[in-house]
């Protein structure tokens, strides 16, 4: 399967989210992450609350370049991100692309 990391959203209108196995099949290629409903999501913990909105204003600035944005909630020292997309009506490739680069993010903030 193509690196998530390498690939960008795109409109994903009319199309239908993805089955339970091909959800199955994405989760194995992100750590930590989990199905929450009709979504996915995963809790980042950090040293601070200055760590944790670093993390924050990153990933909103990848969130908007990708044009997909995630649920957040965030306290002193954690941020549980949930995506969804709201196009489809349940999870898409948009949400595993973004939950790859949020991971991604976190290694290089390391």
């Amino acid at each position: 399967m193509t690196d998530l990391l390498q690939q960008h959203c795109r409109a994903l209108e009319g199309h239908a989210p993805m089955s339970p196995a091909q959800i199955r099949d994405h989760l194995a290629q992100v750590s930590g992450w989990q199905l929450a409903g009709s979504a996915i999501e995963k809790t980042f913990a950090f040293r601070n609350y200055h760590e944790t909105i670093s993390f924050v204003n990153a990933l909103a600035w990848i969130a908007n370049a990708e044009d997909h944005h995630p649920e957040l909630r965030v306290t002193y020292d954690r941020c549980v991100v949930r995506f969804d997309t709201h196009s489809v009506g349940g999870i898409s490739i948009n949400d595993f692309i973004c939950a790859a680069k949020a991971d991604a993010l976190v290694a290089f903030l390391g």
